[in-house]
C-alpha cells in the first residue's frame, strides 16, 4: 500500500485516523502499532514471511536492547548488530556477492561456486534495520535508556508514516514523543496541508516528468540524440527529487496528524553550489545516520587528512551499497566521494565565493551522478556517456541533434518547467507567507483532487525509494 493510492487515501487512512483519535491516549501507541502492522502486511501479503521478519526485528531488538541497557554488554551489542546485518545482507547483498564470486571463480579456475540467493527485497528493510541499529548503539553508549514497553518499541520500529522509506529517526530523538506527545487539532490541519503538498509533488510532478526517462529507456540509449540524452538526465534528476521529497513531506504530514514531529529530510538541495552542500541538504536523516554511526566512530576528521579521506571513502562506498547491491551504486558512491574530496582540497571555497560558478558546476555534476544511479547496467553507462559527449564516440556513430529532442521536449515541457520552479525555495516561501489564506486552501484542495484524477487514470508509479 502506497500513500498515493486510492486504497490508502480513501480506505486505510480515514479508518485508521478515526480509530486512533477515539482511542484513549494511553492506548494510542498500541493502536499505531497494530495499524502499522496492518499497513505493512497489505504491502507484503504475497510474501507473509516479510511481516514475520519485521516482527522478529521488533522482538529480538527489544530483548537485546534490554540486555544492553541492564548490563552495558558489548557482546550483546555485537550480537544485535550481527543479527540485523545478517538479514539485511542475506536479502540485499548475498546474491550480488555470490554472482561476483562465481564470475571471479570462473576466471581463475576455482572449483568453489556459491548458490545465488536473489529474493525480492523486503519492503523497508534498509530503513527499519538502520533504526534498530541506532537504538542498540545509543543504548550501549548511554545516550538513551532502553525501552521497557514492547508495544512502544514495536511502534517506534514499525510506525507506518516512515516505515517504508524514512525519514530515518533515532529512538533518542523520538523517545519523549513516544511517551509524552500532545495531540493538537492544529497539527491535524498542518499535517493535511503537508501531506497534500507532498502528494502533489509526487503525482503531479515526479510521475509526469518521470515518463520522459521511461521513454528513453524504452527507445534505447544508443538510439537517442545528445540533446535528448541531457534532457533525459534532467528529467530523472527532477523525478528522483520530487518522488522522495514528496514521500518525505507526506510522512511528515502523517506524523503531524498522529501528534509526532518527524525530522525534515530535504532542504532544497538543487539550490546548492557544491556537492558537499548538496549532500548536507539531500536525505539529511541518512547523512546524519552515517555521520553518527560510521564516520565519527571511524575517527571522523580527528586523525589527519589521510585518515579523514579513508573515512569519507568508507562512508560513500557504504552509502552507495545501501542504495543497492550493484556495481553502478558502488561507482556512484565513489564518484560522489571524489567530487567531495576535490571540493575539500580547495575547489569548494571557490564555488562558495562565486555562487554563479557553483550553480553552473552543479548543473552538470548532479545529473551526471544521477546517471550512475539510474543506469544499473554498467556497460550501458558508457553508451549513455557517449550520447552525452558524442566527441568520445566514432564520428557519425551518434547524432548530435535529432527531432526526438523537440518531440519529447514539447510533450514534457509543462512538467519539466514545473519541476524547475518547484526545485527552488520560492514556492515554499510563498506558501509560508500565504498558507492561512482561503485562496491557499482552495489551491491545496484542487491539487488533491487533481492527484486523485491522475491516480484513477493510472498516471501513478510506486515510489523510487521503495526499491532500496
Amino acid at each position: 500500500m502506497v500513500f498515493s493510492s486510492i486504497d490508502f487515501l480513501f480506505g486505510f487512512l480515514p479508518v485508521f485516523l478515526i480509530l486512533y483519535l477515539i482511542c484513549p491516549c494511553g492506548w494510542r501507541n498500541r493502536c499505531l502499532l497494530i495499524g502499522s502492522l496492518v499497513f505493512y502486511f497489505y504491502g507484503v501479503k504475497d510474501t507473509p514471511f516479510y511481516l514475520i521478519l519485521l516482527l522478529l526485528s521488533i522482538g529480538v531488538n527489544y530483548g537485546i536492547g534490554r540486555r544492553i541497557g541492564n548490563k552495558k554488554s558489548k557482546k550483546w551489542l555485537i550480537t544485535g548488530i550481527a543479527y540485523n546485518l545478517f538479514w539485511l545482507g542475506l536479502f540485499k547483498y548475498a546474491g550480488f556477492f555470490a554472482q561476483n564470486w562465481n564470475q571471479l571463480a570462473g576466471r581463475i579456475g576455482a572449483s568453489v561456486y556459491l548458490p545465488v540467493f536473489s529474493p525480492d527485497l523486503p519492503i523497508g528493510i534498509s530503513f527499519y534495520t538502520f533504526q534498530a541499529l541506532s537504538y542498540l548503539i545509543d543504548v550501549y553508549r548511554g545516550k538513551t535508556s532502553c525501552e521497557d514497553s514492547l508495544p512502544d518499541f514495536g511502534m517506534y520500529i514499525s510506525m507506518f508514516p516512515q516505515l517504508i522509506a524514512g525519514p530515518i529517526v533515532t529512538y533518542a530523538s523520538m523517545q519523549r514523543q513516544i511517551k509524552e506527545r500532545k495531540y493538537l487539532p492544529a497539527m491535524m490541519e498542518e499535517g493535511l496541508r503537508e501531506f497534500t503538498i507532498g502528494l502533489g509533488l509526487k503525482v503531479l510532478i515526479a510521475n509526469q516528468v518521470g515518463g520522459l526517462w521511461k521513454e528513453i529507456e524504452t527507445i534505447g540509449y544508443e538510439s537517442i540524440s545528445t540533446p535528448l540524452a541531457w534532457l533525459g538526465l534532467i528529467a530523472f534528476s527532477l523525478q528522483i527529487y520530487f518522488d522522495f521529497y514528496g514521500y518525505s513531506l507526506m510522512a511528515v504530514g502523517l506524523g503531524n496528524m498522529l501528534g509526532f514531529r518527524l525530522p525534515c529530510n530535504f532542504a532544497h538541495p538543487y539550490m546548492s553550489v557544491s556537492m558537499t552542500e548538496f549532500w548536507r541538504r539531500w536525505h539529511m536523516t541518512l547523512g546524519s545516520w552515517f555521520r553518527e554511526y560510521v564516520y565519527i566512530p571511524l575517527g571522523g576528521n580527528r586523525k589527519g587528512k589521510v585518515r579523514t579521506w579513508c573515512n569519507l571513502l568508507a562512508v560513500w562506498l557504504l552509502t552507495g551499497l545501501w542504495h543497492g547491491a550493484s556495481w553502478n551504486f558502488v561507482l556512484w558512491g565513489l564518484t560522489v566521494f571524489l567530487l567531495i574530496l576535490i571540493e575539500k582540497a580547495g575547489v569548494g571555497k571557490l564555488l562558495s565565493r562565486y555562487p554563479a560558478v557553483g550553480h553552473g558546476y552543479m548543473l552538470f555534476a548532479v545529473p551526471l551522478t544521477w546517471m550512475l544511479f539510474a543506469i544499473t547496467d554498467v556497460s550501458q553507462i558508457l553508451v549513455y556517456i557517449k550520447r552525452l559527449f558524442p566527441f568520445m564516440s566514432v564520428p557519425g556513430e551518434f547524432a548530435y541533434f535529432a527531432g526526438d529532442f523537440l518531440k519529447y521536449g514539447r510533450l514534457y515541457a509543462l512538467s519539466l518547467c514545473a519541476g524547475m520552479i518547484f526545485m527552488t525555495d520560492m514556492p515554499r516561501k510563498l506558501y509560508d507567507k500565504r498558507k492561512d489564506s482561503p485562496v491557499t486552501a482552495v489551491i491545496l484542495l484542487a491539487v488533491f483532487w487533481a492527484c486523485i484524477f491522475c491516480i484513477k487514470k493510472g498516471m501513478d508509479d510506486p515510489f523510487l525509494y521503495f526499491r532500496f
